[in-house]
């Protein structure tokens, strides 16, 4: 192979990719500090929020999936230069978003009801139960901003998203900071500091997108021309045809993940505690795969407008390249550092024995996460997703979910039993995935 073909499509991956990188992980640290901050509060608190947050997920991820769903048709509107279809994407799909994140609150806050039949022991819900609710007020805001953030990354702009995103965290860690802690006068609040910190930092996010569009005319004259552009049921439809297949495939992804948690529970609070502090290193490491992904998602998008096929396939392979260097590398830092890495989220012996065995797993199941996350981005930009999310289904819930229960409660393999079926469900994933890409660009080519 001639990587030094791929040096230009290395450089104009990352160009966008960076910013991308950048946010995602401001993404995950909100939940990371959280836990950090908790965890040095008690091993009671991280498992309760390790519980929150994992059934909180389910409901914020598929949300960002329906979002995920006007960055492609966007970027191929924008490469195919019609600068009238994205202005009528933007407002069809701010619509679209606001409307569905207004329906998906209204059923999280329903879940909440839900969270007594989940398994947790008594004194795990009782702390759970308030911080859920306050995670549940952060989602509308938190739609709204990945709303505008994927319309931006559609047109090529990824640093804006970024800079607002590390603003917000740095609000995020200082609310947290106080309120946990209890510090300023402030009483301590523990586990609620940190719900209050996310809200906080979730409403001021789409707040100061709408500065920035205010400030810079380039931006602000998108949203002139789209609000002059009327309300389409069919561009409604086609953007819900593209958005809903891909919340499916996240939510069944990250279901996984979710029910993994919980299935932790029911081996007791430490191994729920390890489990997030594991899975907490390992989500770290994954939302630089994903942002690279999604900038390579806005680069399939483009190529894909200007029906250039050569150029979209180095470029995907570009992408493929970098995000397995990085996994791979990361496995490595897994498995050195299993023993020391858990020390930033507790001091508890028995939960670092633990999340240590896990991240030995966690070394193994990122080159397969790296593989998938960048071949499903791949299908996501040439707006292949029904396929997908049938293929997700399969790895996920029919392999992967299975494997983890029968290793852990017919074979007892106790807590990485569960994260041995995660390794499963991701690796067979990532295959397919591949394989779906190679006969797209058969096809296209």
């Amino acid at each position: 192979m001639n990587f030094a073909a791929y040096i230009p499509f290395y450089k104009r991956n990352l160009r966008l990719a960076i910013p991308v990188v950048i946010s995602q992980l401001g993404q995950v640290t909100v939940s990371l500090v959280d836990n950090m901050m908790v965890g040095h509060v008690g091993t009671l608190e991280l498992a309760a929020s390790s519980f929150a947050n994992n059934v909180f997920l389910v409901g914020m991820l598929f949300g960002m999936g329906i979002t995920y769903g006007l960055t492609p048709v966007v970027g191929k509107a924008f490469g195919n230069n019609q600068p009238l279809r994205v202005v009528q994407l933007l407002k069809n799909g701010i619509f679209t978003h606001l409307a569905a994140a207004l329906l998906l609150s209204v059923i999280m806050f329903g879940v909440y009801f839900l969270l007594p039949y989940m398994g947790q022991t008594s004194d795990v819900l009782d702390l759970a139960r308030p911080y859920y609710l306050l995670l549940c007020a952060s989602y509308l805001p938190f739609m709204l901003f990945f709303s505008v953030k994927q319309f931006f990354e559609g047109v090529g702009n990824t640093k804006m998203a970024m800079q607002i995103t590390l603003a917000s965290n740095a609000i995020n860690i200082i609310v947290n900071y106080i309120l946990i802690f209890g510090k300023l006068g402030f009483p301590e609040m523990g586990l609620m500091g940190a719900g209050i910190g996310t809200l906080v930092s979730r409403i001021i996010m789409p707040f100061l997108f709408f500065v920035f569009i205010l400030k810079k005319p380039a931006f602000r004259i998108y949203f002139t021309k789209a609000h002059a552009q009327a309300f389409s049921k069919k561009r409604i439809i086609s953007l819900l045809k593209i958005g809903v297949p891909i919340g499916f495939q996240i939510i069944v992804e990250m279901l996984t993940f979710s029910v993994g948690a919980v299935m932790m529970g029911w081996l007791g609070e430490i191994p729920l505690a390890a489990h997030q502090v594991a899975i907490g290193l390992a989500s770290s490491s994954y939302m630089v795969s994903l942002g690279i992904s999604q900038a390579n998602t806005i680069r399939v998008s483009h190529q894909l407008g200007q029906n250039d096929f050569k150029s979209l396939k180095m470029a995907v392979f570009a992408s493929t390249h970098l995000v397995l260097l990085f996994m791979i590398s990361m496995g490595l830092l897994f498995v050195l550092a299993r023993d020391y890495l858990p020390l930033a989220f507790t001091s508890d012996p028995e939960v670092i024995a633990v999340a240590s065995g896990l991240l030995v797993i966690a070394a193994i199941f990122q080159v397969f996460d790296g593989l998938q996350v960048i071949m499903l981005s791949t299908l996501r930009g040439m707006a292949d997703v029904k396929i997908p999310m049938f293929i997700a289904f399969a790895a996920y819930m029919l392999i992967g979910l299975p494997t983890s229960y029968g290793l852990t409660f017919i074979f007892n393999a106790g807590p990485m039993g569960i994260w041995y079926g995660f390794l499963v469900g991701l690796g067979t994933a990532g295959f397919l995935f591949y394989f779906r890409f190679k006969h797209n660009i058969k096809e296209k080519a």
